[in-house]
């Protein structure tokens, strides 16, 4: 029954998605200055502007398919569902714009496309919270409610009990836990122990539950094959939260080795051939782009930092890079000259004496660092990766952080995830490799170019930079 409400639910969202497509579009040709029916002036008539609905609703609808619009509301939260909506509707309108330059259509009014998705976006967001909204209302009073028992009194268990009552919206009901181990009764938040895993069978009889969550300890792994069996005999659908969550992402990758599951226990779409390429691309293209605009910049900044200090335009300092390969990496120099044993003593600090006046500025402001676009071009980094460190830190920070070296299996960046959300100079090491963590397993084209656009408007002015 509350499969058939879900699928109820999503036919229903793809109807007001299809409504929302044609009305945003008709809007849009209404508001257009000159969309008549003259045709010796150039402009369409209206039939063959409504005609092109016949093509653009299905693409659109595809698009949004695509972009996991029509998955379960409980796991998509209003921001990843705007943004979703967003990336849909931007490859939409540009797809559809250069096919009217490949046929050659020169007449369709690219006002009007552009008015078209905008208004597309507004409405189809505004829509889907009202949708929200409803469904709220109804889950509140009882209606598509899962009755849920957790098999396993676990860390899992808990955490799955924790982010159960944090999002009521998601209208979970469960009903206890079954644990050979914890006494019956016991509780933890609302949630009591109703007994032994021989129970399962009792309660699946009963034929009230509509999902049951396998939360097992690492110890009762040996139970898995059993539970499961009596688990799928009932028809009621099965999940497993596997009780080693601290290791295995949040989105691992699977591999099919001849039948046998394989999970890597690090997702890096990255290591994936054209990932790469895709990336290589960009950071050419945009290191060269760079250079050119900023070049006035830099020849400023360069005839400054010799002017006002005796010692080399460009500070060369090692790093170590992808597959922990070091390499030298470039800036600008900003401090006294000073020998390497001086240079490797460690981090510059508040006010630190070895920083020239025109060093200050070009520090606080990133402008030190432009010099690592010829790095980007070298292949030694990317535009948008994890900060490189020096190697003596990097021995030093493997053995006191968890998962520290995970950075290294992608090019390091001159901006990144980390550096955009504050984590810069003297910051927590620890907050900075989850930051890094989420990006090397979470990376799109998409994700890159939000960080590069942050860094514009967040990652130039460092308060943390000394």
């Amino acid at each position: 029954m509350i499969n058939d409400n879900e699928k109820y639910f999503n036919r229903l969202q793809v109807v007001l998605d299809a409504l929302v497509i044609v009305l945003s579009y008709v809007i849009a040709w209404f508001l257009v200055p000159g969309s008549t029916n003259d045709e010796s002036i150039g402009v369409l008539p209206v039939q063959i502007y409504m005609m092109a609905l016949v093509f653009i609703v299905p693409f659109f609808l595809l698009l949004y398919y695509a972009f996991n619009l029509y998955a379960s509301k409980r796991i998509q939260g209003r921001r990843l569902e705007g943004g979703n909506v967003l990336k849909a509707n931007a490859i939409g309108g540009l797809t559809f714009t250069a096919l009217l330059y490949l046929v050659g259509q020169q007449h369709i009014s690219r006002l009007m496309i552009f008015l078209f998705i905008c208004f597309n976006i507004i409405l189809t967001v505004v829509q889907r919270n009202c949708v929200r909204l409803a469904l709220i209302r109804f889950q509140r009073s009882g209606f598509n409610r899962k009755y849920i028992i957790l098999i396993g009194y676990s860390h899992a268990a808990i955490e799955f009990i924790d982010r159960v009552e944090q999002n009521p919206q998601w209208n979970y009901k469960i009903m206890g836990i079954l644990d050979d181990f914890a006494q019956a009764g016991s509780m933890y938040r609302t949630v009591c122990v109703l007994g032994p895993l021989i129970s399962l069978e009792a309660l699946l009889a009963l034929n009230s539950l509509d999902e049951i969550v396998i939360t097992l300890g690492l110890n009762e792994y040996n139970k898995l094959e059993r539970i499961v069996a009596t688990c799928e005999k009932s028809g009621v659908h099965t999940k497993f939260i596997p009780d080693y969550g601290n290791i295995i992402p949040t989105k691992p990758y699977t591999e099919d080795l001849m039948g046998l599951p394989v999970i890597n226990i690090r997702h890096v779409p990255l290591t994936n051939t054209f990932n790469m390429m895709v990336k290589r691309i960009m950071d050419i293209c945009g290191s060269v782009i760079c250079l050119i605009i900023f070049s006035p910049l830099m020849l400023v900044t360069a005839i400054l930092v010799k002017t006002t200090s005796k010692g080399p335009l460009i500070f060369k300092q090692e790093r170590v890079g992808l597959h922990n390969k070091p390499f030298q990496m470039y800036k600008f120099r900003s401090m006294e000259q000073q020998t390497e044993e001086d240079e490797k003593k460690g981090w510059t600090v508040k006010n630190d004496p070895r920083i020239t006046r025109v060093g200050k500025i070009i520090r606080k402001t990133s402008i030190d660092e432009f010099p690592q676009l010829f790095n980007v071009l070298k292949g030694d980094m990317s535009l948008v990766g994890p900060r490189p460190e020096r190697p003596q830190f990097v021995e030093k920070f493997r053995e006191e952080i968890p998962r520290y070296m995970v950075k290294h299996q992608v090019r390091p960046g001159m901006t990144g995830w980390a550096q955009v959300n504050g984590l810069r100079g003297n910051t927590s090491i620890k907050k900075r490799i989850d930051h890094d963590l989420y990006y090397i397993e979470n990376w799109t084209v998409g994700l890159d170019i939000k960080i590069l656009i942050m860094t514009v408007f967040r990652g130039f002015i460092n308060k943390n930079a000394y």
